[in-house]
């Protein structure tokens, strides 16, 4: 086997996001991958009496755009080379999957929390991904 050619690493850019990144980068660099490193927005907008302080689109890129700058930050500090960063939005399970049938990756990458009690029972993004990815998935997991 000639290895991975290109991972698409899935971040929520919380304090996680820097173990599962690691692991990509590590992985890759055996391989001399390519990374697509990948966070949605998913912006659900909460108005009080259907008023808006401020427009929902404007809400919206002003969250795209602080995304991709932790994206950034984050590839950039751990010295992740030919890494290319993507922030969608739309709803997380379904830009996943419409990212990964688009970029074709060899590899996705994710971060796993074990489950217990009721949790177990609910449909998280790893189980989505798991089922309807079209390409191994590694699932790094996370205390």
């Amino acid at each position: 086997m000639a290895g991975y050619r290109k991972l698409l690493v899935l971040l929520d850019l919380s304090d996680d996001s820097e173990q599962v990144a690691v692991a990509a980068r590590d992985l890759a660099a055996h391989s001399n991958a390519e990374i697509i490193a990948m966070h949605v927005v998913e912006y659900i907008p909460v108005e009080p009496m259907g008023e808006s302080v401020m427009p929902t689109m404007q809400i919206e890129m002003e969250l795209t755009k602080r995304s991709m700058q932790q994206l950034q930050d984050l590839v950039h500090r751990l010295g992740m080379t030919r890494t290319r960063c993507r922030v969608e939005n739309g709803a997380t399970k379904a830009e996943i999957l419409r990212v990964a049938s688009a970029e074709k990756p060899d590899l996705i990458v994710l971060g796993s929390r074990e489950r217990h009690g009721l949790a177990i029972l609910v449909n998280f993004t790893e189980d989505t991904v798991l089922h309807a990815a079209h390409c191994d998935l590694l699932a790094v997991r996370l205390s």
